[in-house]
């Protein structure tokens, strides 16, 4: 055969047998990924695991919206693991014939004589075998592709899109758009514009379905499902700037395991608002306080301390400090705007300096970092620190409830830095000087003072 014949025979030949392209990722790589997103690393630690670039990590996360696009249930031990094809591809450069390497792989000899054969490697004239090409075609031929629900079924799309995405309108039927929103493929910002939508929850519009259509069954769908079609690309018929009208408006999912573990560092089990004394909880002993900070314009802040038993109130002055608003800022110097860990450990221990020893018991704050060196202020007063649980202002609610009266005075969106220290006195004494029905009508100020008479 010349070698012009014999080039093309090799072409022919190389034709008819599919290349495996680039090399992607093997299932079980792509299954420790996702494993590890699943107990709350980042992408970036999750590619570790999983053998790939922390690049590779980061997009494997944004392309498929933060959900595992795959299973990642153990596959059946009847299937050939990537191990088991390392072993035969060694085996077989050794020369040993299919019955010695089911022998000691414990396989039946069909089962090696049909991988030899379909599993192949295409890269050449000859086929050689291979572990990671044999990997490759063994899943690019196990793929199902199941079609959307969503893709099918075009009414169901349809009813699933309206009360998604649907526009808004009047009583007398009149559409509104509202604000116009380019979707950015992030989550909206801070006190930022967000698209007007019916806006109904996929577990919302799914139980819907069964109200709705109570005979058909060809309208039902999970709210999982709906939850794929938004974030994974190709799952289904819905376009992923549709999340934009979920209620967080995410443009990826969030692992649940994250959320867990986004409690602040310096915050240990022994100091959480559950292993405060029953005498705090019943208000029956006074020198319980809970403390948070109002935030205003321009990062400015003003501290609140409330007594849980008399309801009465301190404020803390919490001024800019030099070289706010200036650039470059010192790295890794003290938060200028006034309300950092220092700034507001110093304040709070001027303020609980000026009360007797009794009425120094405790205080509960949230877990913000303003708390940081919560350490130092329980040596420095004398004060036992605890915090609520995370996302739970609601376990303070006495300091909540005093933020609303404060806001009165102080409006959100107003820049709180203007006002000096006797403004703050001036406010303070006014709540604490106002009757208040929980304390029969009396002043959180008699409250208090009578209490420290009895004592």
């Amino acid at each position: 055969m010349g070698v012009g014949r014999k080039q093309q025979a090799i072409r022919e030949m190389r034709g008819m047998m599919r290349s495996p392209g680039r090399p992607t990722p093997r299932r079980d790589q792509r299954v420790a990924f996702w494993e590890a997103i699943a107990r709350g690393v980042s992408s970036e630690q999750a590619a570790a695991p999983a053998r790939v670039a922390s690049a590779v990590g980061s997009r494997w996360f944004r392309d498929a919206g933060g959900m595992p696009p795959l299973s990642l249930a153990l596959l059946s031990g009847r299937y050939l693991s990537f191990a088991e094809r390392e072993e035969i591809a060694i085996l077989r450069a050794q020369n040993l014939g299919v019955r010695e390497i089911a022998r000691q792989l414990g396989r039946s000899p069909s089962t090696i004589s049909r991988e030899l054969r379909r599993n192949a490697s295409t890269r050449a004239f000859s086929t050689p075998y291979r572990a990671t090409t044999a990997q490759w075609h063994a899943e690019r031929r196990a793929k199902r592709p199941k079609v959307a629900k969503l893709t099918s079924n075009d009414r169901l799309c349809a009813f699933v899109q309206d009360r998604l995405a649907g526009t808004i309108a009047r009583l007398d039927g009149a559409p509104v758009a509202g604000p116009t929103v380019r979707f950015i493929g992030r989550r909206h910002g801070r006190r930022a514009d967000r698209r007007w939508a019916k806006s109904w929850s996929p577990e919302q519009i799914s139980h819907r379905l069964r109200l709705d259509f109570p005979d058909d069954q060809s309208m039902r769908i999970s709210h999982e499902a709906i939850y794929q079609a938004l974030y994974i690309q190709g799952r289904g018929a819905l376009k992923r700037e549709l999340v934009a009208c979920l209620r967080t408006g995410r443009a990826l999912r969030v692992p649940r395991a994250r959320t867990r573990g986004r409690g602040k560092k310096f915050v240990t089990p022994e100091i959480l608002i559950s292993e405060r004394p029953a005498e705090a909880e019943d208000r029956a002993v006074p020198g319980h306080w809970e403390g948070d900070l109002i935030v205003g314009l321009n990062s400015s802040a003003i501290g609140t301390l409330v007594e849980r038993t008399t309801r009465f109130t301190m404020l803390l002055h919490l001024p800019h400090m030099e070289g706010h608003g200036e650039t470059p800022r010192t790295k890794n110097g003290p938060a200028l705007a006034g309300h950092g860990a220092e700034a507001v450990r110093d304040a709070v221990a001027a303020a609980i300096a000026t009360l007797p020893g009794q009425l120094r018991r405790s205080l509960t704050w949230d877990q913000g970092a303003e708390m940081a060196q919560h350490a130092q202020l329980r040596i420095a007063t004398g004060l036992e620190i605890y915090f609520c649980d995370p996302h739970s202002p609601w376990q303070r609610g006495t300091n909540e409830n005093t933020n609303g009266l404060l806001r009165q005075y102080f409006p959100k969106g107003t820049d709180l830095a203007r006002h000096p220290k006797t403004d703050l006195d001036a406010v303070a004494l006014a709540l604490n000087t106002r009757p208040r029905k929980t304390l029969g009508w009396k002043t959180p100020a008699e409250a208090l003072d009578e209490l420290l008479r009895c004592a």
